[in-house]
């Protein structure tokens, strides 16, 4: 029997018959639709949504789509020929034509509403009707779930046309921004970080969409100019794309007595994402009460985990709303997020994101979501005080389960039995002072260098002989801690694991969009390579071009440096 390259005992999928057999729709089984919503999906305007737990709606295709690229790990794991990538209808799907579906796959797809806050406040401001009621997934439109190797996933579009919670846009993408998603989600995945991923990319050769961007070499904090973009879609694929924000959404609606079914509604979804994210690691024989609970200790973890790593490898997720962090505790909603590489606390790309969800602010703003997820929990074990109070205790909790987290991930970094606060505190004021690119950096010391001439590589300013001094003085005291700990060579081993050789730099990436707005896929190819290992040492050229400081002129480079949202 073939196996895919994967080494799964499975038959690798080769036609899209095959593919369309894979179908399995838990959400919209078991989940309730929006009354007011058309049966035939053709549910384009925005509106406000009053209940349920999804809106059936058809996408958009792209016209004249074509093909850019698809995750050959992704297909892999999947057990997906890669040939299925350049098939007619499965291009055409994951172009936004649902047409081409065949039973048991359904003809339309599904949008979702949530509910939106902001460092822990409730917004209603972004939508329309100032209700609330019209936020949700504006151009997000899942159109497959099904089983593949025993594992459920999720495919949505991204970019796939107007939705009800649209509010007034043309629910587009720009080639600019699918490619970034569709580049990062995997990038992330081989970086080891929990994660939605990448199906497939494609683009329309005809039609484009004007949006706010940046002129040549521009240094401007805001956009400066409108262009005309290619519209792409992207497909991302996760076990679901549940979010902190839809249970704010119902338990909103619950205390509100919204309707007389708003608290059933918010207790089938809350068992829905049991199911689809916690199944193997809740015993359904508890009560719900239990059940929810557990839930709250189980994505506690998830969360904290989730950003520490974001912080081990420089990420930054620039707009860490409720809306994006996703309940199954993986990086969702690739928008304004970037990688610091000359290193700064307060690093933040997007120029609508503000200090409190920059960098090294990231633990205080994953606890404010954390906050509005306990909070909807609560509605549910109104009158079950036991299990209130244990739901308490794992909220208050939180702030020293991060702080593990982040202790035991500088301890890794560093290649250190134990976390110790004063040798980290000197060397973060030492980087910040020295200006040090942070992946650069910490994968130097990842060699445990004896002199600091290697370390300097990674500065972006010149040091004095005081500083250098400083740096000495710590550097002689980190190696002798490495020294009597153990193996000096087992310990760089394990540091190179976890500090990455290869990093994302807007830079170097920003030439693949465009060159693929010109009918160019080749530097997305060598990309995609390239980030598939980042911890590996690569061939001569790819170092010599991707593992290098950043150039003075990208600096305060609009759309390089920093960026707006517009996509």
């Amino acid at each position: 029997m073939p196996t895919t390259s994967s080494g799964f005992d499975s038959p690798t999928i080769k036609t899209f018959p095959e593919f369309s057999q894979r179908a399995s729709y838990s959400l919209i089984d078991s989940l309730l639709a929006d009354p007011e919503a058309t049966s035939d999906g053709h549910d384009h305007q925005s509106r406000q949504v009053f209940s349920g737990h999804y809106v059936p709606v058809t996408p958009t295709a792209i016209p004249s789509s074509e093909y850019i690229a698809h995750s050959k790990a992704l297909f892999d794991e999947l057990g997906l020929s890669h040939d299925l990538a350049f098939d007619e209808k499965f291009r055409r799907l994951f172009s936004g034509d649902i047409t081409v579906a065949r039973g048991p796959m359904r003809p339309v797809g599904w949008a979702t509403g949530y509910a939106l806050s902001i460092y822990g406040t409730e917004y209603i401001q972004q939508c329309p009707f100032g209700t609330g009621n019209g936020y949700g997934d504006g151009r997000a439109i899942s159109v497959f779930e099904g089983l593949f190797n025993g594992k459920r996933w999720e495919m949505q579009l991204k970019g796939g046309g107007p939705t009800p919670y649209c509010r007034g846009a043309d629910g587009r993408a720009v080639l600019r921004s699918s490619m970034r998603e569709f580049l990062v989600q995997e990038y992330m995945h081989a970086l080891g970080v929990p994660t939605s991923r990448s199906l497939t990319l494609y683009v329309s050769q005809s039609e484009t969409v004007r949006r706010p961007w940046y002129t040549e070499n521009s240094r401007s904090f805001d956009p400066d100019i409108l262009v005309d973009d290619l519209t792409a879609i992207t497909t991302r694929v996760a076990p679901s794309f549940l979010r902190v924000g839809q249970l704010e959404l119902f338990a909103r609606r619950a205390r509100s007595n919204a309707h007389q079914n708003a608290l059933t509604e918010l207790q089938m979804i809350v068992k829905h994402l049991i199911e689809r994210n916690y199944q193997a690691m809740i015993d359904p024989n508890l009560t719900f009460p239990d059940q929810v609970v557990e839930l709250a200790r189980l994505f506690r973890g998830r969360l904290t985990s989730l950003v520490a790593n974001w912080m081990r490898i420089g990420y930054c997720q620039g707009n860490f709303n409720s809306d994006n962090c996703a309940l199954g505790g993986f990086t969702l909603d690739y928008g304004p997020f970037g990688f610091c590489e000359m290193f700064d606390p307060r690093f933040q790309p997007w120029t609508g994101g503000g200090v409190h969800f920059s960098f090294f602010n990231q633990p205080v703003a994953a606890e404010a979501n954390y906050q509005m997820f306990w909070a909807a929990l609560r509605a549910l074990l109104t009158d079950n005080k036991e299990a209130l109070t244990r739901l308490d205790h794992i909220r208050e909790g939180f702030a020293e389960a991060m702080n593990q987290e982040i202790e035991l991930m500088w301890a890794k970094k560093l290649g250190l039995i134990r976390y110790d606060k004063t040798l980290l505190d000197e060397l973060l004021q030492l980087m910040v002072l020295s200006k040090v690119d942070y992946t650069i950096f910490f994968r130097k010391l990842s060699h445990i260098p004896d002199q600091l001439a290697t370390l300097k590589e990674s500065f972006y300013l010149p040091s004095s002989e005081q500083v250098d001094a400083q740096w000495s003085n710590w550097l002689q005291r980190w190696r002798d801690r490495l020294t009597n700990s153990g193996d000096l060579r087992a310990t760089a081993a394990a540091m190179k694991r976890v500090n990455p050789k290869y990093t994302w730099r807007e830079w170097l990436i920003a030439p693949a969009y465009k060159n693929a707005g010109q009918g160019d896929y080749s530097l997305i190819k060598e990309l995609q390579a390239m980030f598939s290992n980042p911890y590996d040492e690569q061939s001569r050229e790819v170092e010599m071009k991707y593992d290098r400081l950043k150039p003075k002129i990208f600096f305060n480079a609009g759309g390089v440096s920093h960026y707006s949202c517009s996509s």
